[in-house]
Parts: C-alpha cells; sequence; structure tokens
C-alpha cells in the first residue's frame, strides 16, 4: 500500500472528477452504523466516516465480500480502508475493501489534523484573541475574554453546523474568526457601526453551537443531543451571554463601569438582540428580527460566510456538468459557476495597479 491517503474532503474531489472506478486510501473514524434493508428486504449498511474535513457514508451491499466484516464496525471506531469506488444510481460506492484498526499514535495525529490544518486553526485563534483585546469597549471586551477563558478549549473544537457549511471539527473557529475579520473590515467602510458590539455579536452568536453540534473530545462525529435539540443554539447562545454577563456582573471591576455611557444593561441588551436575530427571518428560526444596523451586519456577514463556504465546497467536490460549470449543492439555489480568474500580472495594462495593491 502507498504511505498516503486522502482526506474525505479530498476523496470528493476525486469522486467528482472520476469518470470511472478509482482507488482511494483513507482514515477516519466511523461516526455511525445503521443496518437498513431495501424494499425487496435485501439488508445493507449505511457507514458513515468522519475526519478533520467532513463526513461521508457508504453503502455496504450483502452482497459485497467485505459485508460480514463491516459488521464487526461500530460507531467509534478508528479505521483505515483502501478499496475500489465506482460511480452508481446510489451514489459513489465501494467495490472492493480492505480495512483495519488504527494504531492509538495514528489515531492521535488524525485528531490533531495535518500540519497545514493545524496551522489555519493556531492562525484564527491568534486573530479572534487580536480582534477582541483589541475592543475598546471594556464590558464586551470582558465578557468575549471571559468566554474564551471558559469555554475556550470546546469553542476551538466545535462545528459551525451538522451540515451545508463548516460542519466539521473546528469549523466553528473557521466561521467566526472569517466573520470576525470581515466585520472589522465592513466597520473602515461603514465607520458609524459600533465596531465593538459588531466584533463581541460575531464572538456569541454561534457560541451555542458548542453544545448543539461539538463532536467528543476524542472523536469526530456530529452526534445530536438532548440539550441541543430541545433548545437550538440560538436559546443556548442567549443563555450563555446572560450567564456570563451576571458572573462579570459581580466583579469589582465591573462596579467601576456603572458611570459609563451607555448603561451596562443597554449594552447587554443590545448584544443579546445580535444573538436572538442573527438568522434574519422567524421562517429561518429567529424570534425577533434585526432592528439594529449591527444586528443587520451580522446577519448578512453570516450568511455571506456560511454561502461562500458552500461554493468553495461545491468547486472541490460536486460534479461538473460541463467545463466550468457544476451540479447544484443545496441549499445553494443554482449551478455554481467557476469564478472570473483575476488578470495575470504579465498582462497587466502599464501604469495600472496590480492585484495584490487594489
Amino acid at each position: 500500500m502507498s504511505e498516503a491517503f486522502l482526506s474525505l474532503a479530498a476523496w470528493r474531489g476525486e469522486a467528482a472528477k472520476a469518470r470511472g472506478a478509482f482507488r482511494a486510501r483513507m482514515r477516519a473514524q466511523i461516526a455511525g452504523r445503521v443496518e437498513k434493508q431495501t424494499k425487496g428486504g435485501k439488508p445493507y449498511f449505511e457507514l458513515e466516516f468522519a475526519d478533520a474535513t467532513g463526513k461521508e457514508t457508504f453503502r455496504i451491499w450483502s452482497d459485497a465480500p467485505f459485508f460480514t466484516a463491516c459488521a464487526t464496525l461500530n460507531a467509534g471506531d478508528w479505521v483505515e480502508f483502501e478499496g475500489d469506488f465506482e460511480k452508481t444510481n446510489f451514489g459513489i460506492e465501494p467495490r472492493r475493501l480492505a480495512v483495519r484498526a488504527l494504531t492509538a499514535p495514528e489515531v492521535e495525529s488524525l485528531l490533531t489534523g495535518s500540519p497545514e490544518r493545524q496551522a489555519r486553526l493556531a492562525s484564527d485563534a491568534a486573530d479572534l484573541q487580536r480582534l477582541i483585546e483589541g475592543m475598546r469597549e471594556p464590558r464586551l471586551r470582558a465578557l468575549c475574554l471571559l468566554l474564551l477563558a471558559r469555554h475556550g478549549v470546546r469553542f476551538r473544537r466545535a462545528a459551525a453546523a451538522r451540515t451545508f457549511h463548516h460542519a466539521r471539527r473546528g469549523g466553528l473557529l473557521e466561521h467566526t474568526s472569517q466573520m470576525m475579520r470581515a466585520a472589522e473590515a465592513v466597520c473602515i467602510v461603514y465607520p458609524h457601526l459600533h465596531r465593538d458590539l459588531l466584533l463581541a455579536g460575531v464572538l456569541f452568536h454561534d457560541c451555542g453551537k458548542m453544545w448543539e453540534c461539538t463532536p467528543a473530545e476524542d472523536g469526530f462525529g456530529i452526534v445530536p443531543n438532548e440539550t441541543g435539540e430541545l433548545l437550538g443554539h440560538i436559546t443556548i447562545g442567549f443563555e450563555l451571554a446572560n450567564k456570563l454577563w451576571t458572573e462579570l456582573r459581580e466583579t469589582p471591576e465591573f462596579r467601576t463601569w456603572e458611570t459609563l455611557e451607555p448603561r451596562s444593561e443597554m449594552v447587554r441588551q443590545h448584544l443579546l438582540h445580535l444573538i436572538a436575530s442573527h438568522h434574519g427571518e422567524y421562517a429561518f428560526g429567529s424570534p425577533v428580527l434585526p432592528k439594529t444596523p449591527e444586528a443587520m451586519t451580522l446577519h448578512y456577514l453570516d450568511n455571506l460566510d456560511a454561502k461562500l463556504e458552500m461554493f468553495a465546497g461545491a468547486y472541490a467536490n460536486a460534479k461538473q456538468l460541463a467545463p466550468g460549470i457544476f451540479e447544484r449543492v443545496p441549499p445553494l439555489p443554482t449551478s455554481p459557476i467557476l469564478p472570473l480568474p483575476l488578470l495575470r500580472e504579465s498582462n497587466a495594462v502599464p501604469g495600472a495597479r496590480s492585484s495584490s495593491e487594489a
């Protein structure tokens, strides 16, 4: 066997490009195994695999030579699997599959991710810390730092969703840090926006995902839980912000802010409004609609980052219908088309700004 193996995201890219059967080798955790039957009573397994880049489900039919071996696999197992994959009416399916358990060092390596992903997440965490520490509003700054102090480890592990965008271990950190950088840029163009309130809203808007869709400390699978199902991340985030604010209010430092304008209660309410309204519409789960410039900006930044992540995923993984045109991937409303390339520097008009200067 070759020493190289693909991430699930890279496998999806290979599957999208393949015109026939192709061979691949991967390492992942089994996030779930469900035994089902066809309408004709034929048994089969649905095995869901997960790694740092996402998840993938394969059907294993009873007439496959490796069906019996797959019956011994359970959710939580760490495996390496290599096989031939082929497009069928049911999607991409394995035709031959060899599976072995991973060693402890291999599991640890898979959990921490590639050096490139580790560097990306470290950079995202540093940007988050930089922007929070640069806040001038002392109450919001202290509240954001308290969130990271209490729940930073869980925050960095959480996913931003179960499907569609940033649905992977570390996805919440990626989503939030990108939105924070975007918020910083938007506030330069629209200086009347309350920069610190918007940054705090970005940090807190999806903090309920730490309980709604967070993998276990030693896993990738995002398993539904009672808290997330009963309350949802908006309600959980609203409650968490209030709880941390109450804790902050008991500190000696908070008493020195009682004379500040605007009053602390107004600051708290505006932050809670951002959390409650960030989905933008009642139909999408917002208990209230955005009623301030910061709330509307947060809603659009959230939607923008999610949609651009969906485009990136479609370009990497979706089937190409024609050169540069990809199969629609829900919830995107249309078939994605490759964007216009940047002007090559060798073709630039003399005296015009380069793309790096623009």
